[in-house]
């Protein structure tokens, strides 16, 4: 007889067994520890609402999937906030339409160069430039070395000087 995710007493189980862990799997991603726990208490709402259709033993990888595209689709709405944001901005300043192009054509090579880092080096090198945290900081809230750390910054800052020289 399998278990059935409907069964409180299993799903309690399976809470228990990877609350921490997929928690920690957003922490990383995003760095906000209140966001991974919402994100991780929604994947698991999920999971209760859909158990009837989720047998047991792919509870885990339905969590992580679930997690993972509720932080996706958070990032793509923050996007398109920042993205409001910088044409609001952009009608107060007085800048020429050949300098305001230059801009977006340049923030969209970031952008697209950002894109093509591996997710570990995108996370240090975002962490580092944006976030201002130091190596120490990143390996302790990525849970890997320093120099893993300073490895990922050293291929994304290489790659992203080869990328600027063929510009």
């Amino acid at each position: 007889m399998t278990k059935s995710i409907c069964e409180e007493k299993v799903f309690d189980s399976v809470f228990m067994s990877h609350a921490e862990h997929l928690r920690n799997f957003i922490y990383y991603k995003s760095g906000d520890l209140h966001r991974s726990e919402d994100i991780m208490q929604d994947a698991f709402g999920k999971l209760w609402v859909e158990c009837a259709k989720v047998p047991f033993e792919k509870a885990k990888s339905f969590l992580f999937t679930i997690a993972n595209n509720l932080f996706l689709n958070q990032e793509k709405h923050k996007k398109v906030i920042l993205k409001f944001e910088k044409q609001i901005t952009a009608k107060n300043h007085t800048e020429t339409p050949e300098f305001l192009l230059e801009q977006a054509e340049f923030e969209k090579r970031l952008n697209e160069a950002i894109q093509a880092l591996s997710e570990g080096q995108r996370e240090v090198f975002l962490l580092n430039r944006i976030d201002k945290l130091t190596y120490k900081e990143i390996a302790e809230r990525l849970g890997v070395s320093v120099k893993a750390v300073e490895k990922r910054m050293h291929k994304a800052l290489t790659y992203l000087r080869k990328i600027s020289k063929k510009v």
